[in-house]
């Protein structure tokens, strides 16, 4: 029997007595690869985290090639073959791809120097190997995100890792760059890596097609150990039958909440126009660096006003600054919780209070009482795990964290 690249069992973890990770369990075989997938707070984050030494398990045992370990930090989990890509994007804009791949690890010549055409050519060769269509000589600043988004990737690869870990890696990839990523997961496959992945969320029939071309699926629920679904993806990338754990009902009315016609912004927005109706639930799609955010920057008054008018329920609006925003009725869940959507130093009870202070006090006095029970029906609200509102808001697991983006909000 092959011994596993990869075996977890066990797996415990908790933040401030609220458990994040029950019972988990991972076994990763040479050559194959699994999709982790769950909703918010099912602690796939966590379990990954623990992997690479970012976490220290409560409980639990972890074995690389049959020997168990224990990693204090990622610098460790790499030197025993464990490689992760993560979701946020980190390049040095002015350097080239090749130096961004090798960076804090170029090869060297004499009296020290970096040794830049093998270097190149090292690069060069990655980027063909998995038929990226990347220059190594290319300025990371001149490429799309989907394309830094596989020189990451091919950083990743590039310490010839024996278990890969990818966090989202399709997020910011269009079709054609995800095939490419397909691709190179089926090369390494053939050379009896691992690929361990946490999947996008399941938002629309092209991500879940991909979800469906990974041969195994571990399901997490609640931060526990759920089943593996095996066996081939369906050739039409359907799939079994799907049930919604939380309907989302779209019943739009005749009555128009918010109207934008002609907007257009400082940056990345031209001229558009939508109407969202009462009821309606209205989604804007498009890939990273399209202008999605950018439409909703301007919304919010994070960005100056070129062009456009904005009516909310019947009224204009002229809004250049959040506060404006939040008067009128707006509220604003960043995409990037924890550069712009969260106070980290701060409690959960802070944080679900931030954007309606003015309610929760009066001058300068904080009404606690009244910040307490409006923290609390948020909590219940939104069935956010915490064992206190008290609790430092950095110490909760993702999908919490988002709960309570959404709850500052409300």
């Amino acid at each position: 029997m092959t011994t596993p690249l990869l075996e977890a069992s066990g797996f415990r973890k908790s933040f401030d007595g609220v458990p994040a990770l029950k019972l988990g369990q991972f076994r990763l075989e040479p050559g194959s690869v699994h999709a982790l997938c769950g909703g918010n707070g099912a602690g796939k984050s966590t379990f990954l985290k623990i992997l690479m030494g970012i976490h220290h398990r409560d409980a639990g045992t972890l074995l690389r090639n049959g020997q168990p370990v224990v990693f204090d930090n990622p610098s460790q989990a790499l030197a025993h073959g464990i490689s992760i890509i993560e979701q946020e994007l980190s390049p040095v804009p002015a350097m080239t791809v090749a130096e961004n791949i090798y960076l804090g690890r170029e090869p060297v010549g004499m009296f020290g120097r970096i040794a830049f055409r093998e270097m190149n050519s090292r690069a060069q060769a990655l980027l063909d190997g998995f038929q990226f269509g990347i220059r190594a000589d290319s300025l990371m600043m001149d490429l799309t995100v989907a394309q830094t988004q596989l020189v990451e990737i091919a950083k990743a690869l590039s310490y010839d890792a024996e278990v890969i870990i990818m966090d989202e890696p399709t997020s910011a990839l269009g079709e054609a760059e995800a095939d490419q990523l397909f691709a190179a997961i089926d090369t390494l496959k053939a050379r009896g890596k691992g690929d361990l992945r946490q999947p996008p969320p399941v938002r629309d029939l092209r991500r879940l097609r991909q979800l469906y071309r990974v041969p195994r699926r571990q399901l997490r629920r609640d931060g526990q150990h759920g089943r593996h679904r095996q066996g081939p993806p369906d050739p039409a990338g359907r799939g079994p039958p799907l049930t919604e754990e939380f309907v989302k009902e779209n019943t739009p009315q005749a009555r128009r909440l918010l109207s934008v016609a002609g907007l257009a912004a400082d940056r990345g927005v031209r001229d558009v126009s939508f109407d969202l109706h009462e009821g309606e639930i209205l989604a804007l799609y498009g890939l990273m660096g399209s202008g999605r955010t950018e439409i909703f920057d301007r919304l919010f008054g994070l960005s100056a006003e070129t062009a456009g008018t904005v009516t909310i329920d019947g009224r204009p609006a002229r809004i250049t600054t959040p506060r404006e925003a939040i008067e009128a009725g707006l509220a604003c869940v960043t995409e990037d919780r924890k550069r712009s959507g969260l106070v980290l130093t701060g409690d959960v009870r802070e944080n679900l209070c931030l954007a309606t202070l003015d309610r929760m006090s009066a001058g300068p006095v904080m009404n606690a009482r009244a910040e307490g029970r409006a923290a609390t029906r948020m909590i219940d609200t939104l069935n956010i795990r915490t064992a206190s509102d008290r609790l430092n808001v950095a110490h909760l697991s993702g999908g919490n964290q988002q709960k309570v983006v959404l709850g500052s909000g409300s």
